[in-house]
């Protein structure tokens, strides 16, 4: 083999073939460079459409547990004593956006709202499963979220969702369940009727008679609401009932359609019993009368420490505001100044924005307070601010 000679025998390569096998090779680079470019681009695009899509998911989990979350507070306020509706006005506008952000994810919001129900089966989530299952018009989720709920006894959620829907959007729902074989479906048909002031006619006639007792209190309050004064003869019979919570809605009922002398008994034996009901009997038995008796009745419950705070309590529903000083005195009482505060803000709504006028740290009342309430939190009014105020506006 000569020298310059290549072992494949073709001696050496010509110019023009160094030149083409050069030329190749940068070609190849080139498009190596340009797939590498195309391959960035895909990714970059794919990388932005992984960051949006997970911007979305965090957006719609949010969107969940806010309504969640601001329902179950707003459920919360409603309940206290006396409920602040200016507050409950307020937190009703912001879930309203969170339930928007909801229906514009429509049924991508589900993995996010089972989850979250899942997590905390809360009256709150129950909301959002309700709300969600009927704005989407979706049976069968709404199956699932009823059982869940009677799984853990949580009734308020589903019955604010239907609340939240307008009456025609859950009117086949409540016919159907108003006479299911399901008690837990007829008390949750019975509450949406609550809701909306919605009559079921002739189905309320069984319903105030209902084998469950839950249900039949829940029908006899419908019935009070509606002044349903043709099924006074039931609610009369109804305060024969073995169960207190239908005897007490019996009674709240008859007091509604002017018959408080056949339920006076009952109302004021369920308040002093206390229980979650009891300042609705307290109200209810005020409501019966007559006032004379009324204002004996809580003399007598104002000899008693145990029954003291019941009767500072409905005080503040006879609608004397003249009684302000007497109130003040009692807010300088540990054992009734909670209740003193409630009758203060039940007779002067007003005085909610005079924040300063109110703690909920017992210790700033001095050791008293602090001795009674230990660590308790709790709403009290501070009697020399509420004094200045009364002095300051004139009233009572």
């Amino acid at each position: 083999m000569r020298q310059g000679d290549y072992p494949d025998g073709g001696g050496r390569p010509h110019h023009h073939s160094w030149r083409s096998h050069h030329q190749s090779r940068q070609r190849r680079a080139a498009h190596s460079r340009r797939l590498d470019q195309s391959q960035l681009m895909v990714s970059a695009g794919e990388q932005l459409f992984v960051s949006a899509r997970r911007v979305a998911v965090e957006a719609v989990r949010q969107h969940v547990e806010q309504a969640a979350f601001l329902w179950a507070q707003r459920d919360s306020w409603g309940q206290k004593d006396p409920p602040d509706e200016t507050v409950i006005g307020e937190i009703g506008e912001r879930i309203e956006i969170n339930l928007d952000g909801l229906r514009i994810a429509g049924a991508a919001a589900w993995p996010a709202a089972e989850r979250q129900l899942k997590d905390f089966p809360d009256k709150g989530e129950f909301f959002v499963i309700g709300w969600m299952a009927i704005e989407q018009g979706d049976p069968s989720r709404m199956e699932e979220g009823v059982a869940a709920a009677k799984d853990v006894d949580e009734r308020r959620g589903l019955i604010g969702a239907m609340g939240w829907h307008k009456p025609a959007k859950i009117a086949h729902l409540v016919r159907d369940w108003l006479v299911a074989p399901d008690a837990f479906k007829r008390y949750l048909a019975v509450g949406a009727c609550l809701e909306h002031g919605v009559d079921p006619s002739k189905l309320l006639d069984r319903l105030v008679n209902d084998p469950d007792a839950t249900t039949r209190a829940f029908a006899l309050r419908l019935a009070g609401r509606l002044k349903r004064a043709d099924l006074a003869r039931e609610m009369a019979s109804a305060l024969e009932s073995g169960h207190g919570i239908v005897r007490l809605w019996a009674g709240w009922a008859l007091t509604e359609l002017g018959s408080g002398d056949l339920a006076r008994a009952e109302l004021r034996k369920a308040a002093v019993a206390g229980g979650p009901d009891a300042l609705t009997a307290l109200r209810g038995a005020i409501k019966a009368g007559p006032d004379k008796d009324v204002r004996t009745w809580m003399g007598g419950l104002m000899k008693s420490a145990a029954t003291a705070p019941l009767a500072v309590r409905g005080i503040g529903m006879l609608g004397d505001r003249a009684i302000l000083p007497w109130l003040i005195e009692r807010m300088k009482e540990p054992n009734v100044a909670v209740a003193a505060c409630a009758a203060f803000l039940e007779l002067f709504p007003e005085a909610r924005a005079e924040t300063k006028m109110f703690t909920v740290d017992p210790t700033d009342l001095g050791p008293a307070f602090a001795e009674f309430f230990d660590d308790e939190l709790v709403g009290i009014a501070v009697p020399d601010r509420v004094e200045s105020w009364r002095a300051q506006n004139r009233v009572a």
